[in-house]
């Protein structure tokens, strides 16, 4: 038996900040991708927004990641915590890979430090939000309640 809690009294919070870390991640991938028009896909320059290095590459990626992450708060009834908890991983793997190459020619998504921090961060939240959005029926919340009890 998984031990995240079903039917958390707390779910719509923990969704609507699912929603805020999407809205979040659109726009930054939108004011990226327009304060970085012009320039190569993959460019390695001064390009900032909201005070994080971007370019355009790792600015579609961020439009595409606040999508999925708003249409699975939209659509609810697990879909999110799924589609939250996959992206949190993934946010994990491209912040570290960032920060493995933050100052090497590999830097292919022009991370910066302050851009590592952000999206590990956001990351977790994400990780947190998946965790605690879980939807089940009353039977899978008493079962859940009986282990937690256990303990």
């Amino acid at each position: 038996m998984a031990h995240t809690p079903v039917n958390h009294p707390a779910r719509p919070i923990y969704r609507a900040i699912g929603g805020l870390v999407g809205l979040y991640f659109v726009v930054f991938g939108v004011l990226g991708a327009v304060g970085s028009l012009g320039n190569d896909f993959f460019a390695q320059d001064d390009t900032k927004a909201l005070g994080q290095g971007t370019n355009l590459a790792f600015s579609l990626i961020s439009v595409l990641i606040g999508a999925a992450v708003l249409a699975g708060t939209v659509l609810g009834r697990n879909r999110d915590v799924v589609i939250n908890g996959y992206l949190a991983y993934v946010l994990m793997v491209i912040g570290l890979g960032g920060l493995a190459f933050l100052r090497t020619e590999a830097n292919i998504l022009n991370f910066n430090i302050i851009t590592v921090m952000v999206t590990m961060a956001l990351a977790l939240v994400l990780l947190m939000v998946s965790m605690y959005s879980k939807v089940g029926t009353d039977d899978e919340h008493e079962a859940w309640q009986k282990a937690r009890l256990v303990l």
